[in-house]
């Protein structure tokens, strides 16, 4: 039988293959996921195995292995750092999402900038030409001779140059726009990425060459492509933010080499992005004063304990069903809060419209801002402005008890360095927090003592 082209349907979410359409994918459970792509039947994984058996297998005892975090190379942008975990590890296959015009190739272009003042840096565009970059990079700055541009799609002719230049630092943009020509499939069809990411794995762990891919990102902001696009990537980095405002998020939601819990803080200028050294000052800005429905809470990132504004709003509804709304924390944990409220206080809150918002567009889902959404509810149901010098923070039970929570200390430090007076904790962390002059502790067991110091 002739070999030829036969069809094989893909699951976008998963990558999990079938021979034909089925309405849920049996690997990952989501509906309508699947897309057809025409294969190559000829093509045989013998040539595969063929090339792996040319190079003999090393076993090595896990002991006599050496690693040190003094490889790690700066990437003179901080923030970055921070995310990354100290620096870019040699070897790494780190993926950059977000929404478009978020500031993705921007970010890569400055990490290129000032690394390749010292070092050898390639970036592969597929997306623009080297005038469009050009253009990009004189809002920037000056850039030496040490950066390398190459517009290709073809990973053919991006591996050979790769290994003829042998660089220092790759940045793609995108994947999305990468082929290889194995493959018959269109460029940004699932089983393009998955070949063109396993292509460039290869690269970067074989030439020991730090590689940055940038991906798309879909309506629901996940990365376009299959789920396996992630799991081979060392690290995934998102942005986040509206692009219509001046700040951005950087948050690492996978890292073999460091904390997944730490972000960087950028802000959006006409010469690129600008790191926010102080975030909570940022975040703080602007704050009305003497309003109900306001009050500031403190929330950790990591290490890095940030202040953040928390608003409600709360005022009678004109429907039969009351309206709930969340901006910035989760919707469902705001009704929960809300019932603890009507039960543990008296509160009559099912006819009433709420409103939560987090100040700055910022994303919070840590159990401590749970008091600070508290406290701004009561603020803005009784209509009396909470004082602007008193930060608050802790996790609220259904029972209405207060709970401990994570680095008492650091956020109290955080708040005195801002010159917050007063702090609202739970009881249960006041033994982990050491005297701090110049600011007040006050410890509470249940929601009605906060409620009765305000």
């Amino acid at each position: 039988m002739a070999k030829g082209k036969k069809s094989i349907f893909f699951c976008q979410n998963c990558g999990h293959e079938e021979a034909k359409w089925l309405g849920q994918c049996p690997a990952c459970k989501e509906w309508n996921t699947f897309v057809e792509e025409r294969i190559d039947s000829g093509i045989t994984k013998g040539t595969t195995v063929a090339a792996r058996a040319v190079h003999e297998a090393k076993v090595v005892p896990l002991t006599e292995v050496t690693a040190d975090d003094d490889t790690r190379s700066e990437t003179g942008i901080k923030e970055l750092d921070r995310v990354l975990g100290g620096g870019i590890v040699p070897g790494s296959l780190v993926l950059v999402g977000g929404d478009p015009g978020i500031g993705k190739s921007t970010l890569l272009l400055q990490v290129c900038q000032r690394m390749a003042q010292m070092k050898k840096i390639l970036y592969i565009s597929g997306e623009e030409s080297q005038a469009q970059i050009k253009l990009r990079a004189n809002r920037m700055g000056n850039f030496t001779s040490g950066l390398l541009l190459l517009c290709e799609t073809n990973l053919g002719i991006i591996r050979s140059v790769i290994e003829k230049e042998r660089p220092e630092l790759v940045v793609i943009d995108s994947i999305q726009t990468m082929y290889s020509e194995d493959v018959t499939s269109a460029p940004g069809s699932v089983s393009q990425v998955r070949e063109s990411t396993n292509v460039f794995m290869q690269l970067a762990k074989g030439l020991c060459i730090p590689i940055f891919i940038v991906g798309h990102v879909t309506k629901e902001g996940t990365v376009a492509g299959p789920r396996v696009l992630e799991h081979m990537v060392d690290t995934v980095l998102y942005f986040e933010g509206d692009r219509h405002a001046s700040y951005r998020i950087l948050r690492a939601v996978k890292n073999r080499f460091g904390s997944t819990n730490e972000i960087g803080v950028f802000e959006m200028r006409q010469s690129g992005l600008v790191e926010v050294e102080n975030p909570s000052e940022y975040m703080l800005s602007g704050k009305p004063e003497n309003a109900s429905g306001s009050v500031v809470a403190c929330s950790m990132e990591g290490t890095r304990p940030i202040l953040l504004e928390i608003q409600a709003l709360v005022c009678r509804t004109n429907f039969g069903m009351p309206r709930r709304t969340a901006a910035g924390t989760d919707y469902n944990r705001v009704n929960l809060l809300m019932a603890v409220l009507e039960k543990r206080l008296g509160m009559s809150l099912g006819n009433c419209d709420a409103y939560v918002n987090i100040a700055g567009g910022i994303k919070m889902n840590e159990p401590a801002i749970d008091l600070g959404i508290v406290m701004a509810l009561v603020s803005s149901y009784r209509n009396r402005p909470i004082d602007e010098k008193t930060i608050v923070f802790g996790e609220v039970g259904l029972s209405g008890e207060v709970r401990a929570v994570n680095m008492p200390e650091q956020r109290v430090a955080e708040a005195k360095k801002l010159g917050f007076e007063t702090c609202i904790l739970p009881e249960v962390s006041l033994k982990m927090v050491k005297e701090i002059q110049g600011i007040r502790l006050v410890g509470v067991k249940t929601v009605n003592e906060a409620v009765g110091i305000i």
